[in-house]
């Protein structure tokens, strides 16, 4: 079946472009809103997969809506597509639980492989985002979190999410219940985790965090 996507920005003209263009490669736009506060009216009602929204926004901004849509509809995933690149607006978008932050810059195409991959159950980040976010990991030894470079670096943002909520000894359903997605994305998450850091285990991850540590 194809992902069900709700996009949510304040301009028609950005709306239809998005539309016609996710239609185009075997989407389904199930609705749109122009606001934070009709996006969550229409998230718990239509339940999408994925949710494209936008920040700056009259009224109920994307920041303040994002934490909401979560809880509206917990199973579907929430993809930033903004012009604002300011590391505040990414940081505040990835506590709230985003699973990707794009740029409104990129190419069409680029767009459609970095929701196809969320579908997946991966993160998307523009190139430059990317590069803000590692920075900021590689400066507060993940994100504050006590977390080595050399483990946060071999990571996604929500492959570390999940790495930090396994070692506060939490289960798959716990971790689920925590961001907002399924247990499916939580073990498809933990495999890409275990793979990158060269273990078989979620004990061998946990072991290596903790050498990495001392």
């Amino acid at each position: 079946m194809p992902e069900r996507i709700l996009l949510v920005d304040d301009h028609p003209l950005t709306r239809s472009a998005l539309s016609a263009l996710l239609l185009q490669h075997g989407f389904d736009v199930v609705g749109e809103a122009a606001d934070g506060k009709e996006a969550i009216a229409k998230a718990g009602a239509l339940r999408p997969d994925l949710v494209l929204l936008d920040l700056s926004m009259p009224g109920v901004d994307g920041l303040t809506a994002l934490p909401l849509l979560r809880e509206a509809a917990p199973e579907c995933e929430v993809v930033v597509l903004t012009a604002s690149a300011v590391e505040e607006n990414l940081l505040g978008a990835i506590r709230a639980g985003a699973a990707g932050y794009l740029l409104k810059s990129e190419p069409p195409a680029r767009i459609v492989q970095f929701l196809r991959g969320v579908a997946q159950g991966e993160a998307a980040l523009s190139g430059s985002v990317a590069r803000r976010l590692l920075e900021q990991v590689r400066t507060n030894g993940g994100r504050g979190t006590g977390v080595p470079d050399e483990i946060a670096e071999a990571l996604s943002a929500r492959e570390l999410e999940v790495l930090l909520l396994l070692d506060d000894h939490l289960g798959t359903d716990e971790i689920a219940k925590r961001l907002f997605i399924s247990e499916h994305t939580v073990r498809s998450h933990v495999k890409s985790l275990l793979r990158k850091l060269g273990v078989s285990s979620r004990r061998e991850a946990l072991e290596a965090l903790s050498v990495a540590r001392r």
